[in-house]
């Protein structure tokens, strides 16, 4: 009876290790699956309609190099969506940080469960993937008033990024009378310390002026980005973008007070807007690029029975930031960010289902490309018909 107790341990044993063990090779299987195929069709990315075959990589590179476009129809699975009730619509949320909005549509975004149907592995894997920026750029204000002092720290992989350098570009509002308030780009470089840190100053009022710094970093191949956006404190409303169409390139400008659940007691509000478009070049800054359309000067207004409250303009097709900055009708200035293209601002994304509650979940990573911004692409998968021990 004792050597069947101890015979009867050692294969459940056994079959528990086999049974982990095939499932770790399926993640690295499937991990690879998603990351070196382009998916059906290949210009999915740029579609709004349905898609036959999940696959990540950008159809114009070859290894692991991924489409910034299909990332971006990656619904995220932390944040919650947002509501928009104009056209009654739900948004996933892959904002990150404050200044900057990636609000995708839904209905025309691909979620979890879709995904593991056209993986094949739907009813029998539950799987998370997540893509985090490589290297993480931090920036912080670190002055009050004038000189505008911001402090820059990178990180790799659990160690500083010591000695890299770093080009910055800082977008500055001009807060002068103009309804439509442009800004200028001031550009500069840099190297950080041996603790991976560095600090920027410029002769800016730091508390009552609106500006954004977009910094860059590259060292051994790796390259990195951060963003920091400050706007005035009695600057309370700010304009909202809203990805409309993937194919067309559309993106629908709001108010934010029409976003999300209605306030309990709204109050006349009126924004006046630019819209522009900004690109890298090589030597890592930005370069402006126009819209040339009507649309990418105007107002939102809400709760108001006459007037806009919404626009919608078209984008380029390439990879880029949209920048608006917008004034209010008591003179508050502002501006925000958008990513076109996933790795445009490297924004981290969770995809797919949650491993919490799992007893043996198994994870494989790969190095990958998003829009020339180094990545992490992590892959958790789970058995969803047992439960083993690890």
């Amino acid at each position: 009876m004792i050597f069947i107790g101890l015979f009867s341990q050692s294969m459940q044993s056994g079959l528990t290790y086999e049974r982990n063990s095939a499932v770790s090779t399926k993640t690295s299987d499937l991990l690879d699956t998603i990351l070196l195929n382009p998916g059906l069709p290949d210009n999915w990315s740029q579609r709004d309609d349905a898609i036959a075959g999940l696959g990540l990589q950008d159809p114009d590179f070859s290894q692991y190099q991924l489409s910034s476009f299909s990332c971006m129809r990656l619904a995220s699975t932390i944040q919650p969506v947002v509501y928009y009730p104009r056209i009654g619509a739900y948004y996933s949320n892959v904002t990150a940080g404050f200044g900057g909005y990636l609000l995708t549509p839904s209905a025309k975004s691909l979620n979890g469960s879709t995904a593991s149907k056209l993986l094949g592995i739907n009813g029998t894997y539950g799987f998370q993937l997540n893509l985090s920026p490589t290297i993480t750029v931090s920036i912080e204000k670190i002055s009050l008033g004038q000189p505008l002092i911001l402090s820059v720290d990178i990180a790799g992989t659990d160690y500083p990024f010591a000695n890299a350098p770093l080009s910055y570009n800082l977008l500055l509002v001009n807060q002068d009378s103009n309804n439509y308030p442009s800004y200028r780009i001031i550009s500069g470089g840099g190297v950080t310390d041996s603790a991976g840190s560095a600090q920027l100053s410029f002769s800016v009022d730091g508390e009552n002026q609106a500006y954004a710094l977009i910094v860059y970093t590259y060292l051994d191949g790796l390259k990195g980005i951060g963003y920091y956006v400050h706007v005035p404190q009695s600057s309370t409303k700010s304009v909202v973008p809203l990805i409309d169409s993937f194919q067309n390139n559309n993106i629908t400008i709001a108010h934010s007070d029409s976003v999300g659940q209605p306030s309990q007691s709204p109050s006349y509000s009126l924004l006046s807007y630019n819209v522009s478009f900004v690109i890298l070049t090589e030597d890592y800054t930005l370069r402006q690029v126009d819209l040339d359309q009507p649309s990418s000067l105007g107002s939102v207004v809400f709760n108001s029975g006459s007037g806009q409250n919404y626009s919608s303009l078209t984008v380029p097709s390439n990879d880029g930031i949209l920048v608006i900055t917008y004034k209010g009708t008591a003179g508050q200035y502002g501006l925000v960010l958008m990513p076109w293209g996933f790795g445009s601002l490297g924004f981290p994304l969770t995809f797919g289902g949650s491993p919490a509650g799992q007893e043996w979940v198994t994870t494989d990573l790969r190095q990958v490309s998003i829009g020339g911004i180094s990545y992490q692409a992590k892959l958790e998968l789970w058995n969803l018909g047992y439960s083993g021990s690890g």
